[in-house]
């Protein structure tokens, strides 16, 4: 049995992802032997506005140096919008910067981890809710259509204050699902954000739609395992953990 170090670089008030992630590792250790600690580096951030997230993205290089001073194996750039707010295919371009400071530990970006994660699945075709304001979810839309993921619908719950995106109950998620127009859709992204937390509500929507339902916190968690070299697998999570695509 083996102990890994997960290391996340986080938005200074981002409080969901060492929330979510760890529960995500925690469910794989119920059916797996490997085990896992959480470190963590943060970036100034306090309202999701495009000013605010290129300074904080400026930031990220510090947080991945001090990360890689604790030997983590591995390292999740844990904001999504922030990278697809500086244009199309920026999250390549951000994991190979990050990952030339923290090598030999690779480094996935949520944006980067979504983007796979749909690949994975063969979603070509999704509906989404995001908590952003509405023109920094249009980027979102125009982000995954630029990868070749096609948007059929979204509801952008026009949250800019971050801490308030955090708050958001999970379960007011089942209803905005309901009312999307996901009959082309080949997959439901509950919550393109890894700060709206969303874990709770994700097999619920997936049994009520008969789709399969995943988040950017599902799909980090997803491509982290996998850049371990770990079969990618969390029960009660939704299909992308299911073990289907371990």
């Amino acid at each position: 049995m083996r102990t890994f170090r997960v290391g996340q670089i986080v938005p200074s008030s981002n409080v969901t992802m060492e929330v979510e992630v760890p529960a995500l590792f925690r469910a794989r250790e119920a059916v797996e032997p490997e085990r896992f600690t959480f470190h963590s580096s943060r970036m100034r951030m306090t309202r999701v506005v495009e000013a605010e997230l290129a300074a904080m993205d400026a930031d990220s290089s510090r947080c991945a140096v001090e990360l890689s001073d604790a030997r983590v194996d591995v390292l999740g750039y844990a904001c999504l919008v922030a990278i697809m707010c500086m244009g199309p295919g920026y999250h390549r371009e951000s994991e190979a910067a990050l990952s030339a400071l923290t090598a030999p530990a690779p480094v996935v970006t949520s944006a980067g981890a979504l983007v796979a994660g749909l690949g994975v699945m063969g979603a070509r075709r999704v509906a989404l809710i995001a908590p952003y304001l509405r023109p920094l979810t249009e980027t979102v839309v125009a982000y995954l259509r630029s990868e070749g993921v096609e948007v059929v619908d979204y509801r952008a719950l026009e949250i800019p204050d971050n801490l308030a995106v955090a708050a958001h109950d999970p379960a007011a998620l089942v209803s905005i699902a309901r009312s999307l127009d996901h009959a082309s859709a080949d997959a439901i992204v509950l919550s393109a954000c890894v700060q709206m937390p969303s874990l709770a509500a994700i097999e619920v929507v997936e049994k009520e739609l008969g789709k399969p339902v995943l988040s950017a916190a599902v799909a980090t968690a997803h491509q982290m395992m996998r850049a371990l070299g770990l079969r990618a697998v969390a029960p009660g999570a939704g299909t992308l953990l299911s073990g289907r695509y371990a």
